[in-house]
């Protein structure tokens, strides 16, 4: 079993030097869309928000020992806190969910598209599916009869009439599904993240999860509207690890019927089924010459956390500022909470990144890397024939009166973005060396010059 795909939950990423470029020219354009968006909202949502812990982990024995830890209030009893985390559809009732509500301020945030969780690993289904009553809308969940229930539908649309792209998240291993985590198995007793069965000693029991997870990436694909992206967690469910769910028996068909252009992101697999990369809670020190996105989280956690640190405007810009300079998108995760709204100070934090973006996001959306992309405390983009150079700064710092911006060609201006300040420069052996006046206030996110 391959389990160094993931750990402690945190997924690695594939090496660039494997991946295969998409032959079908319409996902191959519609990538290119993607590399142009540079920043999504990722949510991760389900009946576990309720008990502020790690989303579905705690569920596995063999990763208990890291995502076990905030639990204390069975007196270490596992099996009933696994019974009362799978009756969590019992009590989960997001009356105050107002999808249009968080597509305005994803939209005045700065994201162009989201990424929602419609079924995590623990199973549990965010839309109307017809394959299990373990679901937003099953006969057991009492959010079943409002008039959001199909919370998958409302969200996509919502955030469709703001403008923004849908990415479909879909884990591959479904915990709660008789046909995954059976029982009577020789590792039902002490279950890891893998099936409970060898796959290839019951090819017939595999082949029902197969079909089951066919039949649920078909709803999800054929009647939800428009779909830009297929987001694949659960990397270790995968043919290299005797878990073929046969993918291509139905992105192929999908792709030439209801979703021309689907980008897929299977991660961790490689192949072509893995058209972008995803590092997790972490930035490639070096840019990739490939199609990727970096998945972190605008709190500590992925799901919803009671009394989260936030990531201030600072922290967020210069790491959206860093991953586009070295060619990726940022994945910015919030967790709603269990009512059905954003927590306030992760909407105080998106607000200040729509601000800033409204003035500085000539320099991100759109952009392509240009070299030296990092160094230092400079960062670089491109875009139209114009070279955007930030120079961030520490919390402590002092705003520049004099930069030298290390670049090895001549420009005929230097402008600076979001100020009315005249730039003067002249050409030095380190590069462009410009004059900035003195300014006061608050020390500023970053500086931002346009070299034409």
């Amino acid at each position: 079993m391959k389990d160094n795909i993931v750990q402690e939950g945190v997924h690695n990423y594939t090496d660039e030097r494997n991946y295969v470029v998409p032959e079908d020219p319409k996902v191959r354009e519609k990538l290119e869309w993607f590399k142009d968006q540079k920043l999504g909202i990722m949510m991760h949502w389900g009946p576990y928000s309720q008990l502020g812990i790690v989303e579905s982990w705690a569920l596995s024995d063999k990763d208990g020992y890291w995502s076990r830890k905030d639990i204390d209030w069975v007196d270490g009893d596992m099996e009933l806190f696994k019974q009362q985390y799978i009756n969590l559809n019992k009590t989960f009732n997001p009356i105050r969910f107002i999808p249009e509500q968080w597509a305005e301020i994803a939209r005045e945030g700065g994201f162009k598209y989201l990424i929602f969780t419609t079924k995590h690993h623990d199973g549990f289904c965010m839309w109307d599916t017809k394959t299990t009553d373990y679901k937003i809308t099953g006969s057991e969940c009492p959010f079943r009869n409002n008039k959001y229930a199909d919370i998958t539908k409302h969200l996509f649309n919502a955030f469709r009439k703001e403008g923004l792209g849908i990415s479909v998240y879909f884990s591959k291993a479904d915990w709660h599904s008789e046909y995954y985590w059976a029982e009577g198995y020789e590792r039902s007793k002490y279950k890891d993240r893998n099936t409970t069965y060898n796959t290839k000693e019951h090819p017939e029991l595999w082949e029902k999860f197969v079909k089951y997870t066919h039949e649920q990436l078909r709803e999800l694909l054929t009647n939800y509207g428009k779909v830009d992206i297929l987001w694949l967690d659960a990397g270790w469910v995968c043919p290299q690890n005797n878990q073929d769910i046969r993918l291509q028996d139905i992105i192929d068909d999908i792709r030439k019927t209801t979703q021309p252009g689907l980008i897929v992101a299977d991660r961790t697999v490689g192949g072509v089924y893995e058209n972008y990369v995803t590092p997790e809670q972490t930035v490639p020190e070096k840019p990739l010459d490939i199609p990727w996105e970096s998945c972190i989280t605008l709190g500590t956690s992925f799901s919803f956390k009671y009394d989260d640190d936030y990531k201030s405007l600072r922290q967020v810009a210069h790491l959206l500022i860093d991953i586009v300079a070295k060619g990726g998108n940022l994945a910015l995760n919030v967790g709603p909470q269990p009512d059905g709204r954003l927590p306030a100070h992760a909407i105080r934090s998106i607000q200040d990144l729509g601000r800033w973006l409204k003035v500085y996001g000539e320099a991100i959306y759109g952009t392509r890397p240009c070299a030296p992309y990092r160094t230092g405390n400079f960062a670089f983009t491109k875009k139209d024939g114009k070279v955007y150079a930030f120079y961030l700064y520490d919390e402590n710092d002092k705003p520049a009166e004099e930069l030298t911006i290390p670049v090895d060609f001549d420009c005929k201006s230097i402008a600076m973005l979001g100020a009315e300040i005249p730039i003067a420069f002249d050409r030095t052996a380190e590069g462009m060396k410009v004059t900035i006046p003195p300014r006061t206030g608050e020390i500023p996110v970053c500086d931002v010059f346009v070299l034409s």
